[in-house]
């Protein structure tokens, strides 16, 4: 069989370096991947030209076909544009896993590997300088997991998904706690001396309706109804929220119409 391949050397914006070994082999699709090192791309290029020519190498395993820098590369690409209140803190997870198994092949992804990476995840230190809690740690593994189970159920890429068999952090149970009124006065006390003019109308808002950070800071006046005392939450759990005639006296002073 005729066959047309080579290795590049890529750089990136950062100085890291990696090898993009390509194979083309007549009555194949076209496949790459991209290693670490020169050497381990010259030896998965020899081993999978050789299965070929054996016929040892089925195109149904789709797993040594893609990296795991394939697959967050197309799942950010494709999937994670939905996710618009998650889109920043799923790249930057995704990103990491892909810092640190970019150049694995899909098919040598194991939960043992997994492991490894989920507890060095909970050893580090956040920017912060703060150990990173359970909670974080899990939603690491759930932004790889889905990713995976994405790649499994849509694209055909995985038989299995190796998250299965990871065991996730134990969250310690959370609890509800509510302001006392001098929490309550002190709180907006300080909020009222900020430099922000937006602030203390945003926690009166949260405080007297429950709504999230995110439907507050994405209201617009179109969705609010200051005579009626209402606001539509769009993309919310809550579709309609009345607020009480209390916190309409007081959206009024503290909401300046534009």
């Amino acid at each position: 069989m005729a066959e047309r391949d080579n290795i590049e050397k890529r750089v990136s914006s950062s100085g890291k370096i990696t090898y993009r070994a390509r194979i083309e082999l007549k009555g194949y699709n076209r496949l790459s991947a991209t290693f670490a090192s020169k050497t381990k791309a010259k030896l998965w290029k020899q081993q999978t030209e050789a299965a070929m020519r054996e016929g040892r190498y089925f195109k149904t395993i789709e797993s040594r076909k893609h990296t795991v820098g394939d697959l967050v590369d197309r799942y950010i690409r494709d999937v994670l544009p939905t996710k618009v209140k998650s889109y920043n803190k799923q790249k930057a997870q995704l990103h990491w896993w892909k810092a640190q198994l970019g150049h694995r092949l899909l098919s040598d992804l194991t939960p043992a590997l997994i492991g490894e990476l989920r507890d060095v995840l909970a050893s580090q230190s956040t920017y912060r300088g703060t150990k990173r809690s359970p909670a974080t740690v899990v939603r690491y593994l759930a932004a790889l997991s889905h990713a995976l189970s994405t790649a499994l159920k849509e694209w055909g890429w995985l038989e299995d998904s190796p998250m299965r068999k990871v065991t996730k952090p134990k969250e310690p149970r959370g609890r509800v706690r509510h302001l006392t009124n001098e929490e309550r006065d002190a709180l907006l006390e300080e909020c009222k001396k900020s430099s922000s003019f937006c602030l203390y109308p945003v926690v009166i808002l949260g405080l007297s309706t429950g709504m999230r950070q995110m439907e507050i800071m994405n209201l617009k006046w179109t969705h609010v109804d200051l005579e009626k005392g209402m606001a539509l939450l769009r993309n919310s759990a809550t579709d309609m929220f009345s607020p009480s005639s209390r916190l309409k006296s007081s959206c009024h002073v503290a909401f300046r119409h534009p």
